[in-house]
């Protein structure tokens, strides 16, 4: 939850890097929850947006201690009212955590890629999610977004996807997809 939380606006590849030191000076909510602000923001700096991130996570670890006996809870209702976690960061949290399908995570991939393939019109991830909850089956939530993430980032990227490689080319309306520009 707390790498989640880190992870907005910012690479895997970067919250990777920083999770060992934050674990590692902090490994449970108690620790992290004592952590001084300024030490915390040091640590996470590189993610971005890091005082913003460290109240999130020191709220976050406060209300695990006080509300939740140090345990993540295991409810998207309990989830979505600690600090730092919206329903994103929760249905991430329930399906790759606790592999519970609680709805459909969609990020910045899974919008882009259901708009491409018509699964929904949405930019907002709130009625896009809604409208994939309706048409992929709930046992496949969890799997969906995880493959429409690294469909994303493998082949259908954002400015250049290269549908000439992608195997859903047949199927797909390629929805907001600008054709590629002659060679001259």
């Amino acid at each position: 939850m707390i790498a989640t939380i880190l992870s907005a606006q910012c690479t895997d590849k970067r919250v990777n890097m920083v999770t060992p030191t934050l674990f590692g000076r902090w490994p449970d909510p108690a620790s992290l929850a004592a952590a001084p602000p300024r030490e915390l923001e040091a640590v996470i700096r590189s993610t971005g947006f890091f005082r913003a991130k460290a109240k999130s996570l020191l709220g976050c670890a406060r209300a695990l201690v006080e509300r939740h006996g140090c345990e993540v809870p295991r409810t998207l209702e309990e989830l979505v009212h600690l600090p730092g976690v919206g329903r994103k960061t929760a249905n991430v949290v329930m399906g790759s955590a606790f592999g519970i399908a609680s709805g459909v995570v969609v990020d910045t991939h899974v919008g882009r890629i259901s708009r491409r393939l018509g699964l929904t019109r949405h930019t907002d991830a709130v009625r896009a999610e809604r409208d994939l909850s309706a048409v992929v089956p709930k046992n496949h939530w969890i799997a969906f977004s995880h493959r429409l993430i690294e469909h994303g980032r493998m082949v259908c990227a954002a400015r250049v996807p290269r549908c000439g490689e992608c195997p859903l080319a047949d199927l797909c309306p390629r929805l907001g997809v600008k054709p590629p520009r002659p060679r001259p």
